[in-house]
């Protein structure tokens, strides 16, 4: 009893230690928004004042010392989430977290980004402002490192600081520039699909891109000089690091508001994680003044605004990576055919530090296209040498220019430059000002190919007869400035025809595209508040009319009262995905299992491939009208042709029996809240005993699959509705009252988990509310925390 009591006494002090650590620590290592520190490299003091959400307001006099304050507070605010993507681009992720991250180090550090990093680096102007300024914010992220607290994950994981370098921020440009992937995902898939089942499969399947499509005009008009006023998918999963998705933009020009000036609204989509992907800052110099949101290690805003304009993106999904096979020298491994005979493979050798492990060494054979996947994508299984050329390393890299260009804009005719600059990825540019223009650039390096020539499938390298033949002026790219419509708009949808037709690309269905339209054309009296509505809204003008084309197909004979009062429900729904509903529960499982029936059989092990992809959400509608159809048939079932009726039917009832399993035989029950719900990770939240401190979430919510307020989410076997991805900020700016522009986050403004702004804004964006994005001077300078940086010796 005495040694036990002991012991208990010993366990105590022990738990009273770590809460005392615990508590220190948190009180120690949140970051700093108030007082004096001092700085190296400032020619003058610098004041940050600090909002009530975290952003900070920069005031300094002259932008070199606003950026390096920038990059300092930027720093330790997301210190880690720096070292993360860096090292996601770079392929370094196994030096930290072991061997389960060797597949992602291989992939992405077998795309070329960071040679095509140390290329564009050699050629940049090193006297430019826009390099000049990009230095002075690595400095402050630099003296962050040298002088700051560590954040707890360094500790966590076992992570040496390092300092960061052009060239990181480099390879950040080239991860976004590889966007979501969808190329590696469809390509081999299709390329399968025409050679193992045939053209008949395959031309069916493809038929879907040019139907249903809700078209962006392309329309250029006089700008005003008014006054000033599978294996991919498991690949994605692992990432700690958030990819990008889709996204919704729309500006309203002056005509269409009841203020009668411009409104602009963007959200772009993004895969979720802790910390959320943007960083807000508040950058103010005499000359020079920008509200922007920043991706890491990049000191320049992708979207911003300040009283004169604003600016936002979204993705444009053109295709801009290309698939060749390339034919090796029977006699030589080492070399590949060209039209001018054999020629020699660039070798390049790849080590990946692996944390606990010997160092993986591979080499990777580099054609004219690029570089050799094989053995990179797990799901290129093909004997045939399968080469990427990609867009982003094939022509020159001007994106900080970009940044800069965008980001610094005295007008319309500015900002265009800096658009048209863009080579990868495609963007489209959406811009709004307060002398009522309004504009949209689809910004990207455009080209052609033969005009009979289907991208999407594998390419001959060989022959010389696949190879592109001419790149595009960028005023060839779509684009509209002040159009008749008085609005424009993007939801990832495809463009209009240039140069005689539809752009190649992995555009998203139409369904929010139409929406949008659907809200925006009848109404001329917008305001802020309208507009922050409708940015919430979760309705699905194609989901009522893909339900009716089901509900026709069911064999109703022998429906139990309760199936039909699911059939009910069902008609009845008009699209809505909020948390009451029992419509959006039904309509997915029974999408998911009639594409499982009509697809899945055929496809073999190539349906986990395509399933949950934008072509898929493509094909739906166009399959589910169909009368006639080559992929209707079961081939497990032998000497039986199904019909569509069998397909659906067959599918409803799978879908119901699965249902009253999950949720009840009660189906009015059957609620969407129920099965949906989204959760913020945290790289280290994996740990079972770390997931409550640093994830945020579990939460329920609304919205849905491809509606404005996009949740993005998988159909598959488990009925369960987990949101990976999702508006990664809303802001609308009225330029009525430009100083009252609204913005949110997903969780909150800061990466470190002590600080205050680490979930502040989370249930404010479940619930569709905002926070003020401050211009005004006056009301900044009224907050309570501002930390002074003043010059050190």
């Amino acid at each position: 009893m005495k040694y036990l009591k002991k012991f208990v006494k010993i366990v105590i002090i022990l738990v009273l230690l770590i809460v005392v650590f615990g508590w220190f620590y948190s009180k120690t290592y949140h970051p700093n928004y108030d007082g004096e520190l001092e700085i190296k490299n400032l020619t003058d003091e610098v004041t940050v004042y600090f909002d009530e959400v975290g952003v900070p307001h920069i005031n300094a006099t002259n932008q070199k010392d606003a950026y390096t304050a920038l990059g300092y507070v930027h720093a330790q605010d997301r210190l880690w989430q720096m070292e993360l993507i860096r090292r996601l681009a770079a392929g370094r992720l196994s030096e930290i977290f072991g061997k389960k991250l060797i597949r992602t180090d291989k992939f992405f550090s077998g795309l070329g980004i960071e040679e095509a990093s140390v290329k564009t680096i050699k050629n940049l102007n090193k006297n430019s402002d826009r390099y000049k300024l990009a230095l002075a914010y690595l400095d402050g992220v630099n003296q962050f490192i040298e002088d700051g607290k560590t954040p707890i994950e360094y500790s966590l994981v076992g992570v040496e600081k390092e300092k960061y370098t052009i060239k990181d921020m480099y390879n950040v440009f080239g991860y976004m520039a590889f966007s979501f992937a969808a190329a590696h995902k469809i390509d081999p898939l299709l390329t399968e699909i025409k050679e193992k089942l045939g053209a008949a499969y395959f031309n069916e399947l493809i038929g879907a891109e040019k139907e249903n499509l809700t078209l962006l005009k392309n329309e250029k008009n006089a700008v005003m000089k008014g006054s000033f006023a599978k294996e991919m998918h498991n690949l994605f999963e692992q990432l700690p690091i958030s990819p990008f998705i889709g996204s919704n933009s729309w500006v309203i020009g002056a005509d269409k508001t009841k203020n009668g000036k411009v409104i602009f609204a963007n959200d772009p989509h993004i895969g979720f994680s802790q910390p959320s992907v943007w960083y807000q800052a508040h950058v103010k110099t005499p000359e020079f003044e920008i509200y922007g949101f920043h991706l890491a290690l990049v000191p320049f805003p992708l979207l911003g605004h300040n009283k004169n304009y604003a600016y936002g993106l979204t993705m444009f999904e053109n295709d801009d990576i290309d698939f060749y096979i390339e034919e090796e020298n029977p006699e030589n491994p080492n070399q590949y055919k060209t039209p001018n005979g054999y020629v020699n493979y660039d070798l390049v050798e790849k080590r990946i530090k692996i944390k606990g492990e010997k160092d993986s060494v591979y080499t990777i054979k580099v054609s004219k296209h690029g570089p050799v996947m094989n053995g990179i994508i797990d799901h290129i299984d093909d004997e045939r040498p399968i080469a990427m050329q990609w867009i982003y390393t094939k022509v020159d890299n001007e994106i900080l220019d970009v940044a800069y260009r965008i980001s610094h804009a005295k007008s319309l005719s500015d900002f265009k430059k800096g658009a048209s600059k863009l080579h990868a990825p495609g963007l489209n540019m959406m811009y709004g000002d307060a002398k009522n223009n309004i504009a949209w650039f689809a910004s990207g390096k455009l080209y052609k190919h033969r005009d009979s020539l289907y991208t999407k499938t594998y390419l001959n390298g060989a022959s010389g007869n696949d190879e592109i033949t001419a790149y595009l002026d960028f005023e060839e790219n779509p684009q509209a400035i002040n159009p008749t419509d008085g609005y424009v708009y993007t939801a990832n949808n495809q463009p209009d025809s240039i140069v005689g037709g539809l752009y190649p690309g992995y555009y998203l269905n139409e369904d929010r595209a139409k929406r949008i339209v659907q809200l925006l054309e009848p109404k001329d009296d917008w305001t802020k508040e309208d507009v922050a509505e409708m940015i919430y809204d979760v309705t699905s003008p194609n989901a009522p009319i893909i339900i009716a084309d089901f509900v026709k197909s069911i064999r109703k004979n022998e429906l139990t009262a309760s199936q039909k009062k699911a059939i009910a429900l069902l008609q009845n729904w008009k699209g809505n995905f909020k948390k009451q509903e029992v419509g959006p529960v039904i309509y997915n499982r029974l999408v998911y299992e009639f594409q499982k029936n009509t697809f899945a059989d055929e496809m073999g092990e190539a349906y986990n491939q395509f399933v949950n992809t934008p072509f898929v959400e493509k094909v739906l509608p166009v399959q589910v009208k169909k009368e006639k159809s080559i992929w209707w048939d079961d081939i497990s079932t032998k000497n039986k042709i199904e019909t569509k009726e069998e397909i659906i039917t067959k599918s409803f009832l799978k879908m119901y029996s699965f249902l009253v399993n999950q949720l009840g035989e009660n189906v009015e029950d059957w609620k969407w809240e129920r099965v949906l719900s989204v959760e913020y990770k945290h790289a280290v939240g994996e740990v079972a005993l770390l997931r409550k401190y640093f994830n945020v979430g579990p939460f329920k919510t609304t919205g849905g699959d491809q509606v404005i307020n996009n949740q993005v989410y998988d159909l598959d076997s488990t009925g369960v509705y987990k949101i990976k991805a999702g508006p990664s900020t809303r802001r609308i700016v009225d330029f009525s009252d430009v100083d009252n522009s609204l913005g949110i986050l997903p969780t909150g403004q800061s990466g470190n988990v002590f600080s205050k702004h680490y979930k502040d804004q989370a249930q404010k964006y479940l619930d569709g509310e905002f926070v003020k994005m401050k211009l005004n001077q006056t009301e900044i300078e009224q907050s309570k925390n501002v930390l002074v940086l003043k010059p050190k010796n």
